[in-house]
C-alpha cells in the first residue's frame, strides 16, 4: 500500500455529499456522469461518507470506480454512522434520502460494521482514509464531548490499530467545526494524521482556524483536507451557508467580494479554491457537486491566474486575514 503522503497528493477531488441528494433529489443519470466527468478529467481523489444519503453516494460513487483499477485512485469514507434496513421519515439536508434508518454510533463495533457496509456499497476491499464523522458541537450540542469521548474509546482505536496493521493509511476527523479536530490533535494514544476541515478555512470563513488549528497542524505534521471550500454554495451565488440558509450579513459580504473580483476579473470560485489550498498544512480541497461541467471548471479555477492586488484588497479590507498564507502570484 502507498504511503499516506502518496494519496494526498491529489490537489484537487471530489466530495460527493450532493451525490447523495442533498438539498435536492439527483437524478442517477447525472449523479453517475458527474462522477464519470470528474475521472475524465484526471479527478483521482473521491470522499464520501455513508450520511449522505443513507449510502446513496457511496453506492453512486462504487458503481462507477468499480470499473477501473483501484490501484488508480485514492478513497476516504466516513465511519460514526451505520445504516440499517429499517426505514425512518427522512427530513433536512437529505430529506431526498434513501429511506434506510441511519444509526449515529461511534463505538468499536459499530465502527467495524461501518466499514464492512462501506466496503460493500463502494465495491472494493479497501479504503485509503477513514474520517470519523460529525462528532461535533453542531450535530450533537452539549452532548458532543460525550460523543467525542465515545469515539476516542471505540472508532479512535479501531482506526489505529487499523493503520498500524497496514489495513488503512491513515485516519481522522471529518467534521464542520474546528474544536473536535483541536482536540483530538492533542491526543497521545490515538492521534489522527489527517482531517477533514469542512467549511471552517475558506475564503468566507476562516479566523477561527487559523488561529488553532492550522498551528496545531503544522506543529503536529497533521494533514488537513478542506471539505465545503464555498461554504454550501453560498460563495457561488447559492443561498446556503454551512448547511442552512444563508443569512442577510453573509450574502452582503459575498456580493462585496463579487465586486472585488469584477474589479480584478477574478471568479470567487477560483479565489475559494487557491485560498484553501494555499495553506501548507492543507493537502487537498475536495469542492462538492452534480453538475458534470463544474468538475472540468473546478479544475481550471484553481489553476487560474490571479493578481497579487486582489489579495492586497481583500487582505487591506478586512475579507482575508493578514495571517493568512496566501497563493503564489504569476502576476
Amino acid at each position: 500500500m502507498k504511503s499516506l503522503e502518496d494519496a494526498l497528493k491529489h490537489r484537487v477531488g471530489l466530495g460527493t455529499a450532493p451525490l447523495g441528494n442533498m438539498f435536492r433529489a439527483v437524478p442517477e443519470e447525472e449523479a453517475q456522469t458527474t462522477i464519470q466527468t470528474a475521472w475524465d478529467q484526471g479527478v483521482r481523489y473521491f470522499d464520501t461518507a455513508p450520511f449522505y444519503g443513507a449510502g446513496l453516494a457511496e453506492m453512486r460513487l462504487g458503481e462507477v470506480l468499480s470499473h477501473y483499477d483501484r490501484d488508480e485512485y485514492v478513497l476516504s469514507t466516513k465511519v460514526g454512522r451505520y445504516i440499517t434496513e429499517e426505514t425512518e421519515e427522512k427530513e433536512g439536508l437529505f430529506e431526498d434520502a434513501r429511506a434506510n434508518k441511519v444509526i449515529t454510533d461511534y463505538t468499536e463495533d459499530a465502527t467495524k460494521r461501518s466499514i464492512e457496509q462501506s466496503l460493500e456499497r463502494l465495491k472494493t476491499d479497501r479504503l485509503d482514509m477513514v474520517f470519523v464523522h460529525d462528532v461535533s458541537p453542531d450535530f450533537h450540542g452539549d452532548e458532543w464531548i460525550a460523543k467525542f469521548d465515545e469515539a476516542r474509546k471505540g472508532a479512535f482505536r479501531v482506526l489505529s490499530q487499523l493503520r498500524e496493521e497496514g489495513v488503512i493509511r491513515g485516519w481522522g476527523l471529518g467534521v464542520n467545526t474546528t474544536e473536535p479536530i483541536e482536540l483530538a490533535m492533542e491526543l497521545e494514544e490515538t492521534r489522527p494524521d489527517v482531517c477533514l476541515s469542512a467549511t471552517q478555512y475558506t475564503l468566507l470563513n476562516h479566523d477561527r482556524a487559523l488561529e488553532r488549528m492550522m498551528k496545531s497542524a503544522e506543529e503536529k505534521d497533521v494533514d488537513i483536507v478542506v471539505g465545503s471550500p464555498y461554504n454550501s454554495g453560498v460563495l457561488l451565488g447559492g443561498d446556503h451557508y454551512n448547511y442552512a440558509k444563508a443569512g442577510s450579513d453573509i450574502i452582503s459580504r459575498v456580493n462585496q467580494l463579487k465586486e472585488i473580483g469584477q474589479k480584478y476579473d477574478v471568479p470567487l470560485k477560483a479565489a475559494a479554491l487557491q485560498f484553501s489550498i494555499a495553506h501548507p498544512a492543507v493537502k487537498s480541497v475536495i469542492p462538492g457537486s452534480t453538475r458534470p461541467d463544474r468538475i472540468k471548471e473546478d479544475l481550471e479555477m484553481i489553476q487560474r491566474d490571479i493578481p497579487k492586488e486582489f489579495w492586497e484588497e481583500l487582505v487591506n479590507r478586512g475579507f482575508v486575514s493578514e495571517h493568512a498564507p496566501l497563493p503564489v502570484h504569476s502576476r
